[in-house]
């Protein structure tokens, strides 16, 4: 497939509420795998639509688990438990890296690429991923809520 620019801080884009996906057709198919090959080529672990241009509610997340290749396609989070302190960045703010507060748990209602419903719960790294990612979808950075940035190298 193709890789596609990442927007980066600064884009008026990266702050905009993106749009529900209503149409499951190659067009969305296309996008999807142009999104993970995009997030593996820049060694992420999810990347939202907005980040590559596309105002439309679809994230990509692969946590290198196996089983945690995940297209969320309009996502709502249902439920969330505990909270976790932790490194985070962001690809489409590269070079930084901060300790933001994330649920522990995370339970998120979405449909996949062919327009199912389902529900998934995750915790660790991919329930930050999808936290993070979802909040892509509503223009807000991780930035945002960072409590301490980090120096060069660490928190890795």
């Amino acid at each position: 497939m193709a890789l596609r620019s990442i927007r980066t801080e600064g884009d008026p884009d990266l702050l905009k509420k993106s749009r529900p996906v209503e149409k499951f057709d190659r067009r969305l198919q296309m996008l999807i795998e142009d999104m993970f090959d995009t997030m593996y080529d820049a060694e992420g672990c999810g990347l939202a639509a907005v980040q590559v241009g596309v105002l439309r509610r679809l994230v990509v997340i692969d946590t290198g688990e196996e089983g945690e290749r995940l297209v969320l396609i309009n996502p709502e989070i249902i439920e969330t438990q505990g909270e976790v302190r932790e490194a985070e960045g962001c690809l489409s703010i590269p070079g930084k890296r901060g300790v933001v507060c994330r649920p522990g748990k995370v339970t998120v209602k979405a449909l996949d690429e062919n327009g199912k419903e389902f529900i998934r719960t995750g915790t660790g790294l991919l329930a930050r991923a999808m936290c993070h990612e979802i909040d892509h979808l509503d223009g807000i950075l991780y930035s945002s809520k960072v409590e301490r940035w980090l120096a060069p190298g660490e928190g890795e």
